[in-house]
């Protein structure tokens, strides 16, 4: 049996756009020659011309959000509670079982952008795929950002779960899903253009609300899922392990056997 690893994460770098003004990642690459100093300085009388090529080490300096790149969210990110007032857990306390199951893909690519995916939408991709889901599964959702990666306009592209089709998720077990877009949520631009007609709260971030009713997790910010099968593969996506916080980074991928 041969063993395929693909990769659904994108990276984490300086000039693709994957998040709005203000809230990039901050890289500072630090090569072989800007490090010496540094190097030099653990063992006195140590000089640039005794290093083997004069060379010290590569580092980077790194300033993120545990929100940027691809990454997990806990359910402490949507709220302080969850499951109908129980604590909410951070991302440290997210049961690692959740993160290495079956996965699912709902293939929603044909949807406009800032579309919000209904029950009925659900049920519709599960039986063209035919497929039942059961607990624990993990399900992402293909859209239309995950071909806009790169541009200026990812962060408003694709469609968006809503509170009724996130729950139909979790009322069959599942406690994991995943999205290429930006959010879980429709993006927010278009949110705000309904909000300011309807003056509805509850239709801001109604996806992640979810999670006070049925506490879950999901990935934000997946790439490549055009590549995986409708189901029959497994996905792996331990995030870090960081205190208290509400999401860690991950390096999602999906595990095919052929």
């Amino acid at each position: 049996m041969a063993r395929k690893i693909i990769d659904i994460s994108i990276f984490l770098e300086n000039d693709v756009i994957s998040d709005p003004p203000g809230f990039q990642p901050k890289i500072e690459y630090i090569d072989h020659q800007a490090s010496v100093a540094g190097m030099t300085a653990f063992f006195p009388g140590l000089e640039q011309e005794d290093l083997p090529d004069g060379e010290g080490w590569a580092v980077e300096r790194v300033s993120l959000s545990t929100h940027n790149g691809t990454h997990l969210d806990a359910p402490y990110h949507f709220a302080s509670t969850m499951d109908g007032g129980q604590r909410a857990i951070t991302i440290d306390e997210v049961p690692l079982d959740w993160c290495f199951q079956p996965g699912v893909k709902l293939d929603f690519r044909h949807f406009e952008d800032g579309y919000v995916v209904t029950v009925g939408d659900v049920e519709a991709e599960l039986s063209r795929i035919g497929h039942r889901l059961s607990p624990r599964e993990i399900v992402v959702v293909n859209t239309a950002a995950g071909a806009a990666f790169g541009g200026d306009n990812y962060v408003d592209s694709g469609c968006g779960m809503g509170a009724d089709a996130t729950l139909y998720l979790l009322e069959r077990g599942v406690r994991l899903t995943g999205t290429d877009a930006w959010s879980w949520d429709a993006p927010f631009s278009f949110t705000a253009r309904r909000y300011a007609e309807s003056k509805d709260a509850a239709i801001i971030w109604e996806g992640h609300r979810a999670g006070r009713t049925i506490g879950y997790c999901h990935l934000e910010k997946l790439h490549n899922l055009e590549s995986l099968p409708d189901h029959g593969f497994t996905i792996a996506c331990f995030p870090m392990k960081i205190r208290g916080a509400s999401a860690g980074w991950t390096r999602a991928v999906a595990i095919v056997e052929d």
